[in-house]
């Protein structure tokens, strides 16, 4: 008798727990199920094999005999797999069950001998899921911060989908039942709508904190005032310290993007100083300039 790698026929490795083992099964039994294959024998063996793999290993009691079972077996053939190995230790015997409207045996003869019956014809038609889908959608970095509309057109209907305020690159938002259609009466599919920011000309995303310029003239920087900051909810003053340096970054609070699951709060914006030198010069202002210079001549020779 032959002895059935139920891990390997699923892909995992033997320590999976019980999601991933779930996981592999649906996904596979979608790849080979007979309603996406029809008439196509090699895939009617593979979802059987796929299906007798899932009965062991779903169920906590089958999975521990089988465990043992091929802890031995392997013990037996590292040895050399002289003298047979005694499959009658592990026989349970019992019912075997050739229900299935595919023909042939629902399971194997290793399963058979080692756990008796099994599931009958509802295994082979069980109800599997659609598969998601994804689709990609752009906005803007202020549709980011805003929140913002989409209407999807799937089959000739229009539904109109939220994207709510912080959605960044890489967001998904699922839309319930516009994937694939479910196969022997599963359940539709969902769609992910995977969202990219076009990049903005006046800010820079950080997760949820915002970088811009600000630009004052010299004399601001030099004695101090008040200048105006930009941000994707309007203007905020700012108060200019005197003898700011070009490169200085002011910091405001809460005026950064809102936080995805959060929007009352927000990151920060930070504003970096870029001083603006007066150009074309007057006679008397190029004079005023040249006093000032004589003034303070490290200024002109650090």
């Amino acid at each position: 008798m032959e002895y059935q790698d139920y891990y390997k026929i699923l892909g995992v490795e033997r320590n999976a727990d019980e999601k991933e083992i779930k996981k592999a099964y649906r996904k596979l039994a979608r790849q080979f199920h007979p309603d996406m294959n029809p008439n196509d024998k090699n895939a009617e063996k593979h979802f059987k094999q796929i299906n007798e793999a899932y009965e062991v290993l779903s169920d906590a009691d089958k999975r521990a005999k089988y465990d043992q079972l091929g802890s031995n077996y392997q013990a037996w053939q590292r040895n050399g797999g002289q003298g047979g190995f005694n499959w009658g230790d592990y026989a349970q015997g019992g019912a075997y069950r050739t229900d299935y409207d595919a023909g042939g045996a629902d399971f194997s003869d290793f399963f058979s001998q080692i756990f008796g019956g099994g599931r009958t014809r509802e295994n082979y038609r069980q109800p599997i899921k659609g598969r998601d889908l994804e689709q990609p959608v752009e906005i803007t970095l202020e549709e980011g911060f805003k929140g913002t509309e989409r209407v999807l057109n799937r089959a000739g209907k229009k539904k109109t989908i939220r994207i709510p305020p912080g959605a960044a690159d890489g967001t998904r938002i699922r839309v319930g039942g516009e994937g694939e259609t479910g196969y022997a009466g599963g359940t539709q599919g969902d769609l992910y709508l995977v969202v990219s920011v076009k990049s903005d000309p006046n800010f820079e995303r950080r997760e949820d904190d915002l970088y811009t310029s600000l630009k004052i003239s010299m004399y601001t920087a030099v004695l101090g005032g008040e200048a105006y900051v930009n941000t994707l909810s309007g203007k905020v003053k700012v108060r200019v310290a005197p003898g700011t340096q070009s490169g200085k970054t002011i910091r405001i609070n809460g005026r950064g993007m809102p936080k995805l699951r959060h929007p009352d709060e927000k990151g920060d914006l930070y504003a970096r100083v870029l001083i603006q030198v007066p150009t074309h010069l007057t006679d008397e202002e190029r004079h005023l300039f040249e006093q000032l210079a004589a003034l303070r001549p490290e200024s002109t020779n650090p």
